[in-house]
Formats: structure tokens, C-alpha cells, sequence
């Protein structure tokens, strides 16, 4: 299904509903759904309707703000005790990506400052601060792809594993920003996608949008990138992340691992897009990254598809651990930081 370029947005708010596209019937179907409470968001966020750790954080923010507005319609007297249970059934939806609580701490953050307002007041500025929130991750996308398209020569095949593109944030993406950034340059850049078990998102989402933006991709299987890389057809490989961790370690796809290690093997620099929302200093290494694992249909078959044996036990973590001495540098809005380790992150922060 090709679908104009200007009218995909993973998320929007639309004469006073908000929408998100359901990324599950992804390419087949191309479908908003709506929401209407904090419950229902998460819901969406649990079930991967929306996925991607800025574009989870966004909806998040959307989340507390539709709550608001449901608790004023329905003249809700203890407002703000639904409103802080609101924030724990978001901050619980998924718990690797950590732009859901940064999102969710600016949405606490204004909240507090604007409680004694009455409850109508209170709801409409926590939409404006969602709708902000939005806003900005687009920009800062659109800097961010600016820095990491310099690091890309014209004629570059760029390795990139799951979906770190437009779908995955409010808009244009974070590795595939910098993708669409060095094309927007004038750049010809192709991509190799890894499929992306087990759901498919460099498949289905990945391949997807860059058809709709007319960039030549290549789809592999995840187990095809090492030989690509032995035979030198591999340049650059791009990655996004959930979360970045105090000593440069990186959250990302379950696969992420295992192409960082390639990578080093055969000289292919290792980038990682993200956003400074993304970098928890709190977190001091990726062993303290808690590490989802969905469930076992999602590996034993697709949709009504089943090919695993019955009976078979199934592990399925949602994510790996990337350590910082395998990334060649960290792609953010405001630069890059090259070999990311606590010293270089710091001192990064500290003086941007």
C-alpha cells in the first residue's frame, strides 16, 4: 500500500480526539485508532499499537492529558488522585523505554505547577504540554538526522535493524532521520533492513516507510547481515535505542547485540540515533536496564500463522544490551559523542 508521504503521522490530534496509527496491520492495512483515557493509551502502548521509545512517550504524555480532559467531562470531584493513577498505568505499559517516564515526569512536573487551577484549566494546559511535547520531537529528530547525515558519503549502504523511523517518534525518525536527512542533502543512500524477528518490524514497518519516501531498501533476514558484511556491501549501520545508559551502554531490538559485534568484526562504524531524552544517568550500566519479555505466540507463529512445535518452551526478550565499547558514536540533536563512555557522556551534557 503506498500512502502519501504528507499524511503519515504516527500520531495526531484531530478536532478534539486523539489518533494513532495501528502498527499492527502495518503494510497491509493503514488505520488510525482512537483514544479517549490514560488506560486506553497504555493499552495501545502494551499491545504495540504504538511503539518506538520517543513515539511511546509522546503518547504517554497524550495519555495523562486525555485523562484530564475525561475526568473534567465527567466532573470528576478526586481528580487528582485518578490523575496520579493515570501516571502508574502508563509508567507501567512498558518498562525498557525510558522517553515514557521522561515524558511522563515533564506531564507531573506541570501538573504540579498548575494544581490549584480548577480541573478544566488544569486539563487544557496538560494538552498543550502534550501537543508541545510532540512538537518538539519532531524538531528534534529533524536536528538530529542534520548531525548524523554528515557522517554518510553519497553512494553509502546503511545497515539498520528494527524500525527507528518516523513510526517509531512523533515524526521523520531518529536512524532513519538521519537517513532521510543525508537523501534531503542530496546524497543517493540505500538501506539494507533486517527483518527484525519476532515482530517484524524491520519487515513491515521499516520497508514500508522508506518505500513511501522512494529510498531504495534491501530486506534481509537477521541472520543474513554478517555475510553482507564479510562481502563489503555493508558502509555504515544506523540503529535507534530505548535507552542509553550512564556508561554508554545501549538498549535497543533484540538483534541490536548481535550486528554491534558484526559490526566491529569487519571495521563497520556502529551508530546510534537518539535523543538526549533518551541518555539515563541514572541508570549506571546496562546490566541495570530492565529487559521486557512479551509473550511466546509472538515467537511461535505471526498473527494466525503457527510454525513453532506445541509444547516448545520459548524465551522472548523484547531487547539486548549493546556495550558502549562496540558503538562508534551516539548520533544526538545537539552532536555527536563518540566513543560514549561515562567521562565523554558527561563532559557531552555538561557543555551542550
Amino acid at each position: 500500500m503506498k500512502v502519501n508521504k504528507s499524511n503519515i503521522q504516527t500520531m495526531r490530534w484531530v478536532d478534539g480526539t486523539f489518533e494513532m496509527i495501528d502498527q499492527r496491520i502495518l503494510p497491509n492495512r493503514f488505520e488510525y485508532i482512537s483514544y479517549d483515557s490514560a488506560q486506553s493509551v497504555a493499552e495501545g502502548i502494551k499491545t504495540m499499537v504504538v511503539r518506538g521509545a520517543p513515539a511511546i512517550g509522546c503518547a504517554a504524555a497524550f495519555g495523562i492529558a486525555l485523562e484530564a480532559l475525561k475526568l473534567n467531562k465527567d466532573n470528576n470531584t478526586d481528580y487528582i488522585e485518578n490523575l496520579e493513577i493515570a501516571f502508574k498505568v502508563l509508567a507501567e505499559s512498558r518498562p525498557t523505554a525510558v522517553n515514557l517516564f521522561w515524558a511522563l515526569a515533564k506531564m507531573q512536573k506541570v501538573m504540579n505547577e498548575n494544581i490549584t487551577l480548577s480541573l478544566e484549566k488544569l486539563s487544557n494546559i496538560l494538552l498543550l504540554e502534550a501537543i508541545a511535547i510532540m512538537e518538539e520531537d519532531i524538531n528534534i529528530n529533524k536536528q538530529m538526522g542534520a548531525f548524523g547525515a554528515d557522517l554518510l558519503k553519497d553512494g553509502d549502504v546503511v545497515l539498520t535493524h528494527c524500525n527507528a523511523g518516523a513510526l517509531a517518534t512523533a515524526g521523520h525518525g531518529t536512524a532513519l532521520g538521519v537517513i532521510r536527512s543525508a537523501v534531503e542533502q542530496g546524497k543517493k543512500i540505500s538501506v539494507i533492513a533486517d527483518e527484525t524477528r519476532p515482530f517484524l518490524q524491520g519487515a513491515r514497518l521499516t520497508s514500508w516507510e522508506l518505500i513511501q519516501d522512494n529510498i531504495p531498501v534491501t530486506l534481509i533476514t537477521d541472520n543474513m547481515s554478517g555475510y553482507l558484511m564479510s562481502k563489503g556491501e555493508i558502509n555504515a549501520i544506523i540503529v535507534g535505542t530505548d535507552r542509553v545508559a550512564a556508561n554508554g551502554d545501549v538498549a535497543n531490538k533484540i538483534g541490536t547485540y548481535m550486528v554491534a559485534v558484526l559490526a566491529k568484526r569487519h571495521n563497520i562504524p556502529f551508530y546510534v540515533a537518539c535523543p538526549i531524552s533518551t541518555i539515563d544517568l541514572n541508570c549506571p550500566n546496562g546490566e541495570a536496564i530492565p529487559i521486557e519479555e512479551r509473550a511466546k505466540e509472538e515467537v511461535t507463529g505471526y498473527r494466525d500463522t503457527q510454525w513453532a512445535a506445541k509444547g516448545v518452551s520459548v524465551r522472548n526478550p523484547s531487547f539486548d544490551v549493546t556495550p558502549a565499547e562496540l558503538i562508534t558514536a551516539l548520533i544526538t540533536e545537539k552532536g555527536l559523542i563518540y566513543n560514549p563512555n561515562k567521562f565523554n557522556l558527561n563532559s557531552f551534557l555538561n557543555n551542550s
